[in-house]
């Protein structure tokens, strides 16, 4: 088994590309393939194969010259870096459209992470249920995250609300926080906090599509992938 330690030495982007090898590899096993080249691994993602070797030499050594890699070996691999190997429990906190969609999302589940509960304030909420998930009232997430070990918060309220509600999680225990609502927040530097902000990726692609003339060439600077080198 491969040794990997440091892990707040990786870059960040290089995180994010180890989710998408996985996926690749996942897909050559439905596939049938037990063997894989970086340069063939590489082009299922546009990225160069030297990129590759590199984000996979942070946490050792996987492949075997002339061979390439093996699939099962490398994707349990990544798994196990990912933290995948493990299934960890998730509080979605707001049970809007967003919250009920993100509860419905089968990949969730199949991935490694469980909807352990729902929160909200709502009182016509508090006490349902969605997806056989029981609601329950914002004020009961501490001893929540106690009872069934949650870990991972995500927050689908309104922006008003997030700052609060993210403290609440911190103060509860919750160990990292997936913010959808459109308001940066603050945590200690322990807890690992990402932002999905939809409006602020529709204007990159807004963007995008001002920088292409009607004959569809691109003028002015066009947005290209950060590979991290």
């Amino acid at each position: 088994m491969a040794e990997y330690g440091h892990l707040k030495r990786v870059p960040m982007v290089t995180v994010k590309r180890l989710s998408r090898y996985l996926r690749a590899l996942e897909k050559f096993q439905e596939k049938g393939f037990e063997t894989v080249s970086s340069e063939e691994l590489a082009g299922e993602l546009n990225v160069k194969p030297s990129q590759l070797r590199k984000d996979l030499a942070y946490f050792g050594e996987f492949g075997t010259r002339g061979m390439g890699y093996s699939i099962p070996k490398l994707a349990e691999e990544l798994r196990r870096i990912l933290g995948l190997h493990r299934q960890w429990a998730i509080a979605i906190i707001g049970v809007g459209n967003l919250g009920t969609a993100l509860l419905r999302y089968k990949g969730l589940n199949e991935k490694g992470f469980r909807i352990a509960a729902l929160l909200d304030d709502d009182p016509e909420k508090v006490g349902s249920s969605r997806s056989g998930v029981h609601i329950f009232h914002i004020d009961d997430l501490p001893n929540l995250v106690k009872e069934k070990n949650i870990q991972i918060a995500i927050l689908t309220v309104p922006a008003p609300a997030a700052r609060a509600v993210a403290d609440l999680a911190v103060k509860s225990g919750i160990k990292a926080i997936l913010n959808f609502a459109p308001v940066s927040i603050k945590a200690p530097p322990d807890i690992a906090v990402m932002h999905v902000d939809i409006s602020s990726e529709l204007k990159i692609l807004s963007h995008h599509l001002a920088e292409l003339d009607l004959s569809g060439e691109t003028v002015g600077y066009p947005i290209v992938e950060d590979n991290g080198e």
